[in-house]
């Protein structure tokens, strides 16, 4: 027994975190998703599975812990994405403030009314994102260019919102909706990766400083960010980061755009199942 919990369980447990790094880093990089459609269901299952922790409580913890390690992963990405010139910079420049105003409102929304309700919501937005992916891969864009200031500031808002509610980065919404635009899929890709980090910093540091740490939960959590979980998961994500930007280079657009949402639909039903789980 070690810190509570059986040799053989913690050995298992340590081992799904590192697998949950590299496959977390390597989509940051290759999709530019942040790596936080892993991290949430990877915690969550851990938390209540290993640790039996309510689940109400484990989702919670999971999205904070999610935007915590996702800051070197998206610094990684967003690095490598930025020097094979894939980072649209003036849509970073319009996003940046409605972004971290989305942030504020998501996790303060987070904050009074998480719960196991936020793993039905984190399911449901994501399966509804992959399909819409899958079907209209090879679909023309739906719109000849991005909006107005007024209209991309609340695209921005409202991703920044969702995403730190669902402790996601920011570019699993952000993807699909700059490719709606006619943004090429690798500039998509690219600039997701810099969005994130507009949305995991500020939600990382407000998750972990202003939140009184939940009675019952996992060892290692301080405010609603597990900490030691994060530290077995953050090294080898930031390492596995550049490796999904060179893979990626080389695919093709729409195989790119298939790949993310096959990847998102099995995390997101999982997620699904474990909420309706939790209500029936």
């Amino acid at each position: 027994m070690l810190l509570g919990i059986p040799f053989s369980e913690l050995v298992i447990t340590l081992f799904s975190l590192l697998l949950c790094g590299v496959i977390a880093g390597f989509l940051a990089g290759l999709l530019g998703v942040g790596g936080g459609i892993i991290f949430v269901p990877c915690f969550y299952i851990l938390f209540t599975v290993f640790f039996h922790i309510d689940p109400n409580i484990a989702i919670v913890v999971a999205t904070g812990t999610s935007l915590l390690c996702m800051i070197p992963t998206s610094i990684s990405a967003a690095r490598s994405q930025y020097k094979k010139g894939n980072t649209d910079l003036a849509v970073i420049k319009a996003w940046s403030v409605f972004m971290l105003l989305g942030v504020l409102v998501g996790i303060m929304v987070s904050k009074f009314f998480g719960g196991a309700w936020l793993t039905l919501l984190f399911g449901s937005i994501m399966i509804l994102n992959s399909l819409n992916t899958i079907f209209r891969a090879k679909a023309k864009p739906a719109f000849e260019s991005l909006p107005g200031k007024f209209g991309q500031g609340i695209i921005a808002f409202c991703i920044a919102c969702f995403s730190s509610m669902l402790g996601i980065g920011g570019g699993t919404l952000t993807v699909p909706v700059l490719n709606a635009c006619s943004v090429e899929p690798h500039k998509s890709i690219g600039t997701s990766s810099a969005v994130s980090l507009f949305v995991c910093v500020p939600g990382a540091i407000l998750m972990l400083l202003t939140n009184t740490t939940p009675e019952h939960a996992p060892i290692g959590t301080f405010g609603l960010v597990n900490v030691l979980a994060a530290a077995c998961v953050i090294p080898v994500s930031y390492l596995c980061a550049p490796l999904g930007v060179s893979v990626g280079k080389g695919i093709k657009p729409v195989t790119l755009k298939r790949i993310f949402a096959v990847a998102l639909f099995i995390i997101s039903a999982r997620m699904l199942y474990s909420g309706l789980s939790y209500y029936l």
